[in-house]
């Protein structure tokens, strides 16, 4: 199977290239990503726990999917895209903040993204991709507060940047 490429960016966002996937977290380019916030009519977050077989953060929970933008592929329509191969289900997304973010990982590989986060509603049961996804569930905001606060090491690096910097922006009664 043919490595998928990440679009490189400048810090204004700007495409300045392709690279391999693993060769941009392995030198730590800063690359375009996207993170997709799924909530339900209570206001709950879906979240999933990554796949044990993840090349990193294996089990840990985070938003309701993420990934990275193909060359040529707007923000959301990879949301959607991404949303559907891992999730098993597709919603309207809306673009909301972006930021750029650096986390190195144990295994010496680092995330250097500029992450654009998108959020959507959808009701029902997702059809999880057991290869990307190993469970998931609901959970309204506040409990999700507390519980990165109780048990940081249980999520993705990305995820606790998010929640904990631009919550105001997730929180979509406000």
């Amino acid at each position: 199977m043919k490595e998928e490429k990440v679009i490189l960016v400048n810090e204004k966002d700007e495409q300045i290239g392709l690279m391999p996937k693993m060769e941009a977290h392995e030198k730590a380019v800063l690359h375009r990503a996207f993170s997709v916030f799924i909530f339900n009519d209570k206001n709950e977050l879906m979240l999933q726990q990554r796949a044990l077989n993840k090349y990193h953060s294996p089990g840990l929970w985070t938003n309701t999917c993420c990934s990275h933008q193909r060359d040529g592929e707007t923000n959301i329509q990879a949301g959607k895209r991404r949303l559907q191969e891992e999730m098993g289900f597709v919603a309207d997304l809306k673009e909301s903040i972006s930021f750029i973010y650096k986390a190195p990982f144990d295994n010496g590989l680092t995330e250097h993204e500029y992450d654009h986060v998108l959020l959507g509603k959808y009701e029902k049961e997702p059809v999880i991709n057991t290869d990307e996804v190993a469970s998931w569930k609901w959970m309204p905001l506040e409990e999700v507060k507390v519980d990165i606060s109780l048990h940081p090491e249980s999520y993705t690096e990305w995820f606790k940047v998010i929640f904990n910097k631009f919550y105001k922006h997730i929180n979509i009664t406000n």
